[in-house]
């Protein structure tokens, strides 16, 4: 009986299935390379593909016995969903609904699904409890939305059981430096820094100083990918032993603006890290910051990182020993 990861050769997806493996999983990756790298995956079968693609999906789940899934596919980036949104609905969409409806068909039990705190869009009150209002803001947001929409009422018709983790701002690299964080183009903050610390941008620039937080920039909640991954294995143990469907937010409960993740780079690097400052992005929230207790106290889960200095410095490690992130020559895979 295999664990299926799709988006396995991601940044948080190659995190999971060095978890899974370390515990002797027997683990299958399913992942179409268009932002993941072949370099990330230590281990587990691989299938190259989209989980869109049925036929596709449906060879893999009748090549493998499957137990459950973890389903961390899909597009991304705020910025781009504004911009792009049928991107983000064909992919994240379609594809949840092509994962859910193959699942289905093989019975296949149990779905741990990477949701995103984009789903709850402008806080109208933080930390934020799975309570809160979804409203989205960005058509990222509104499309992880439309998959755990999904998953309710599959759940509801066809008893499929999921955990839905809302993830707040994922940071770090794991602990031994092997496997880390490597986007192209790079749009998320801690990797940026590191890549003006290394001299591969001249500075990094900063989007909004007019917010209504105590220094004018965003305020977020980093939660380390290692903490996040341990999560993942507690949710599907959960489902695992007959509990029901439930959503849960996974972030630290601290929240740091732009400027103070700035300053800590600059601490743990040791070099200046310019910056220039520009215009807000279309779709940012002012402050996200999560309230886990729900996920404490049913799951079990407790975060190890939880100074945000040591998220960073993981994540320096990975930078410093892998300069040209996977070395391959710019091209995924």
């Amino acid at each position: 009986m295999s664990i299926l990861v799709t988006g396995g050769a991601g940044y948080i997806g190659s995190h999971c299935v060095a978890s899974l493996l370390a515990q002797g999983k027997d683990v299958a990756v399913v992942d179409n390379l268009s932002t993941g790298h072949r370099a990330a995956l230590g281990g587990g079968r691989f299938y190259a593909g989209d989980v869109a693609d049925r036929a596709f999906l449906d060879s893999v789940f009748a090549q493998e016995e499957v137990e459950a899934v973890i389903h961390f596919a899909a597009f991304s980036l705020v910025g781009e969903s504004m911009e792009k949104p049928e991107k983000y609905f064909r992919n994240n969409v379609i594809a949840g609904l092509s994962l859910i409806e193959t699942m289905l068909a093989h019975h296949t039990p149990y779905l741990v699904f990477s949701s995103t705190a984009a789903t709850f869009g402008e806080p109208e009150y933080t930390p934020i409890d799975e309570a809160h209002p979804q409203t989205p803001t960005n058509p990222y947001g509104e499309s992880k939305l439309m998959v755990e929409r999904m998953l309710r009422w599959c759940d509801a018709a066809h008893g499929l059981k999921y955990c839905a983790l809302r993830y707040f701002n994922v940071a770090g690299a794991l602990s031994d430096g092997s496997i880390g964080e490597d986007h192209r183009p790079e749009t998320h903050l801690i990797p940026i820094l590191l890549q003006v610390a290394q001299g591969k941008r001249d500075a990094l620039s900063l989007y909004g100083t007019d917010y209504p937080t105590r220094d004018g920039t965003c305020v977020r909640d980093y939660i380390h990918v290692e903490d996040l991954i341990d999560a993942h294995t507690l949710a599907l143990n959960y489902l695992k032993r007959g509990n029901p469907s439930a959503c849960f937010n996974l972030g630290n409960g601290q929240g740091f603006s732009n400027l103070e993740m700035i300053e800590a780079a600059r601490r743990v690097t040791g070099t200046p890290i310019p910056v220039t400052n520009a215009p807000r992005r279309l779709g940012d929230p002012a402050t996200l910051i999560a309230s886990s207790s729900k996920a404490m106290e049913v799951l079990g889960w407790k975060p190890n990182y939880t100074n945000v200095e040591d998220m960073i410095a993981s994540a320096w490690r990975w930078h410093s020993t892998h300069p040209n992130g996977y070395e391959d020559g710019g091209q995924h895979g």
